[in-house]
């Protein structure tokens, strides 16, 4: 796998994890160098390195690498183990020359390091103690001798140093230091100086006030990041630089993986202490923990630049930025932008031809070259659609060398790029040509511009106007004239037709639609037709059973399928049928009367008309269950939260049943907003979709989608989430690494989960984080996927069906011939089905050719009994 990809994280853990359980440790200290020149190793990878080659070193070599391990250890994040175990260690070798020495410069830096840290400092601090006594403890004269003047001095100074340390270590806010501040006045024979305690009792304030932050850090679940940036905030106003580092330093090493994090810290090492060693310290980690994020590699180029680190130097560290994997092609734009301004500052202007200058001529035309190879090849686009880095080349040339051929040959480039079209990009050029070229040239350009514009072609032709009025001839501005005006007048012509064009297609779609209405009337009159006659030939056979029927008529029972004799096989027959777009058998034990006043009921249904001019105060509401009782009172029961309802119109079918939609009028506007929060909310198990009532014949760009279709860094896109998988159940497991602010479960229009999730969180940095922890992980015994939310374009249908409802609601699913999905599957036998001739579908999946414009009558049915019914079927 890593011989695939170098860079998966989890993968050389495994690897690590492997070697040490078989006890291959020349290949696992391999592994281990691989994997810390790509990674900062996190203090328990460095620790179990770390012991392991202590165990193995034991001459005075090995023992060197050992240093250089842990020096190599301290660099990466801030640590108080390691570097506790490092001054550890290095007392083992104080017996070599320079030994005590050595322990003493590890210490203090160690103390430099992390001796402010509240909770875990005091380790160190009395570390550092501990040695230094067993120093003095050998520096003792024998029981009985009286030591010499050099053995007194020895042991004077020796007691100052622990005196130093104790005073040192109490005049900082460390946790129990009531605690040492006892054992110094325990060890020492003199009394603790007024200015000793003075300094304790300010630290001990200081401690107090620092006390909330530490007890948030330790009651918080990882990664803590409110927390400790609540703590920054608190040192920060403090002003104190080495507890701003610590405390950064200590945010980091839990958060290392939250570029705004690094990017705060390296601004405060840039402003504030602008020590060189620090600052490019800070950076070079920044980039080795978040190489995705281009913002990082910019700062470390200039912090380079700005230390004057060595040209060659920051010239390998721009190509590593470009190998980083940035996520967007504007990534590239950017880093390449930012390295041409560094080049471009080294070149002195005032020599007509230097190294300088052409290096930078060289790394513009490559940084062009790498967008239309590179970055196109991976991202489908170079990421500069309007050129701006062949601008600056052009502006370079024109301001700073005065090569206005050049700047004029990159503009052409630029402009056969697809950009001629748009005024911008021409007057950026004639302002260019204004201030460094000729009034020949910049009247060239504007000419090629009128005829080009499209965008804002009246912008140009003024500009054109304008200077011809100012500098032009009398010729000149009669043929700026006459250019603009014929110009101007075929665009008025071009849109005028495609006004016309445009009305014209809107008015086909009407008569489309009126087509499509009237053959549903026609449609509908067969059908009843045909019933009609089914009903007669009933009857007929219904005659043949004499007295029994007379007895069903007269006391009716439900009948269940099976039972009986053909009738009941004719009546499921009829259930059946209703799966495919009607609303269902009238029973046979309905009594006449009431079938009549349905029926009534039912054709007294108006059509639903909707204002237009209340589209503000209106809500369109869908994807409600079909078999919802009395739609009005429910809707409105769950409406009256968000304001006063005016009206709610069901949209029903011309059988009367409810189609699963309707109009939410309020009495204002607010209200219709607050009403959209309702969307997706589960209403009699199937969410309801709310969306805004736009009509979508006067707003043709309008679109009801309400989620992003372009990348979102804050936001992760889940897949293979087990069906069962519940939205808290997902919370806990994402929000171990940042605060979840939304999850979102995708379902089908059922509510049925289709096992995918986007998860927002507070910022990039912690979803950044997320996708490294959560990619591969295994919930509920399902592998997820876990990736940056970058959803595809959606591609809406070229040709929507046109009806009253399309104008306002959400897209819906494409439906079969009758009115259901195309995927249903018939559960009439195919013996009971009529043939009928094949019907052509259009591309929205809606019939064409329907009975009513065919050119032939429908074939008469022929007749059959309910015997020859139950023959055939038992015949199948």
């Amino acid at each position: 796998k890593l011989s695939i990809n170098a860079f998966d994280y989890n993968c050389h853990l495994d690897l690590i994890k492997l070697l040490r359980q078989e006890g291959e440790l020349v290949k696992l200290r391999r592994a281990r160098q691989k994997m810390s020149e790509l990674f900062p190793l996190t203090e328990e990878i460095w620790l179990d390195w770390l012991k392991d080659e202590i165990k193995m070193a034991s001459e005075s070599s090995e023992r060197e690498k050992v240093y250089e391990l842990f020096e190599r250890a301290v660099k990466d994040y801030i640590c108080p183990e390691i570097w506790l175990e490092y001054a550890q260690y290095s007392i083992g070798g104080i017996g070599q020359e320079g030994g005590i020495e050595k322990v003493r410069s590890i210490f203090e830096r160690a103390l430099t390091a992390v001796g402010l840290h509240v909770t875990k400092g005091t380790a160190l601090w009395e570390a550092y103690r501990e040695f230094e006594n067993a120093i003095l403890e050998t520096a003792q004269p024998a029981p009985g001798s009286v030591p010499s003047p050099e053995q007194q001095q020895m042991l004077c100074s020796q007691l100052e140093k622990i005196h130093m340390l104790f005073r040192r270590q109490l005049g900082i806010p460390l946790l129990d230091m009531e605690a040492s501040y006892a054992e110094y006045e325990e060890w020492s024979e003199d009394p603790i100086p007024e200015t000793i305690i003075k300094n304790y009792k300010k630290a001990l304030q200081q401690l107090e006030k620092c006390k909330p932050y530490e007890e948030a850090l330790l009651g918080a679940e990882t990664p803590k990041l409110a927390e400790y940036q609540a703590y920054i905030d608190f040192e920060m106003k403090a002003g104190d630089p080495a507890r701003i580092q610590l405390i950064y330093e200590r945010a980091l090493a839990e958060n290392c993986l939250v570029p705004d994090l690094w990017a705060r810290y390296n601004q405060y090492l840039d402003r504030q202490l602008k020590v060189k060693e620090l600052v490019l310290s800070a950076h070079d980690r920044a980039v080795r923990n978040c190489p995705w994020t281009v913002g990082l590699w910019i700062r470390y180029l200039l912090a380079m630049e700005r230390h004057r680190v060595d040209h060659g130097i920051i010239s390998e560290m721009f190509d590593k930025a470009l190998n980083a994997g940035f996520i967007q092609a504007t990534d590239y734009v950017e880093i390449w932008q930012a390295y041409l301004d560094y080049l471009r500052r080294r070149v002195d202007f005032t020599q007509d031809s230097s190294k300088e200058l052409e290096e930078l001529r060289s790394a513009f035309a490559r940084a062009v070259e790498y967008l239309k190879q590179e970055v196109e090849e991976r991202f489908s686009e170079s990421g500069d659609p309007s050129c701006t880095i062949m601008q600056n080349w052009a502006r370079v040339e024109a301001r700073l060398c005065n090569n206005m051929q050049k700047a004029r040959e990159l503009w052409d480039n630029i402009m056969t790029k697809g950009n001629a079209k748009y005024a911008n990009m021409w007057l950026e050029y004639y302002n260019l040509e204004r201030a460094h070229g000729d009034t020949q040239h910049c009247r060239k350009a504007l000419h090629r511009a009128v005829q080009c514009t499209s965008d804002y072609p009246e912008h140009v032709c003024e500009v054109l106007l304008t200077l011809e009025r100012i500098e032009g001839t009398l010729e000149d501005w009669d043929a700026a004239v006459q250019k603009t005006e014929n110009r101007l007048a075929r665009v008025n012509e071009q849109r005028a037709k495609a006004a016309e064009k445009e009305a014209a297609l809107a008015k086909q779609e009407e008569e489309k639609a009126e087509q499509r209405k009237q053959a549903r009337a026609e449609k509908k009159a067969s059908k009843k037709a045909k019933k009609t006659r089914i009903g007669d030939k009933r009857k007929a056979d219904d005659d043949d059973e004499g007295e029994w029927l007379e007895e069903e008529e007269e006391q009716p029972s439900k009948r269940h399928k099976g039972d009986g004799d053909g009738i009941h096989l004719e009546e499921d027959m009829e259930v059946e049928t209703g799966l495919f777009g009607r609303s269902g058998p009238e029973k046979p034990d309905r009594p006449a009367n009431q079938k009549e006043k349905a029926s009534t009921s039912r054709k007294d249904i108006p059509k639903v008309l909707h204002d237009s001019t209340k589209d503000n105060v209106t809500v369109f509401v869908s994807n409600l269950s079909y078999t919802m009782a009395d739609p009005e009172v429910k809707l409105k029961e769950l409406f009256e939260s968000c304001g006063e309802v005016a009206e709610i119109r069901p949209v029903f079918s011309n059988k009367g049943t409810f189609r699963g939609y309707c109009y939410v009028e309020f009495k204002e506007e607010k209200s219709a907003l607050q009403a959209l929060g309702l969307d997706r909310k589960v209403v009699e198990g199937r969410p309801m979709f709310v969306s805004p009532c736009v009509d979508k014949n006067k707003n043709p760009d309008f679109k009801v989608f309400r989620y992003s279709t372009t990348l979102e860094k804050h936001k992760l896109f889940i897949s293979g989430l087990p069906f069962s998988c519940t939205k808290e159940e997902l919370e806990d497991v994402c929000k171990a690494h940042g605060n979840v602010k939304d999850i979102r479960l995708v379902t089908n229009r059922a509510g049925k989960p289709k096992g995918l999730a986007y998860v927002e969180y507070e910022n990039e940095a912690q979803a950044s984080q997320a996708v490294l922890k959560m990619d591969g992980l295994t919930v509920k015994e399902h592998v997820i996927k876990v990736a940056i939310s970058n959803p595809p374009l959606r591609k809406l249908p070229d040709k929507p069906e046109a009806g009253r409802a399309s104008q306002f609601a959400v897209p819906r699913q494409v439906y079969g011939a009758r009115g259901k999905g195309r995927t249903q599957l018939s559960m009439m036998p195919r013996a009971l089905q009529r043939q009928s001739a094949p019907v052509a579908k259009a591309e929205n999946g809606m019939v064409q050719n329907s009975p009513a414009t065919s050119s032939e009558p429908p074939e008469e049915p022929k007749k059959m009994s309910n015997a020859d019914f139950a023959k055939m079927l038992l015949k199948k």
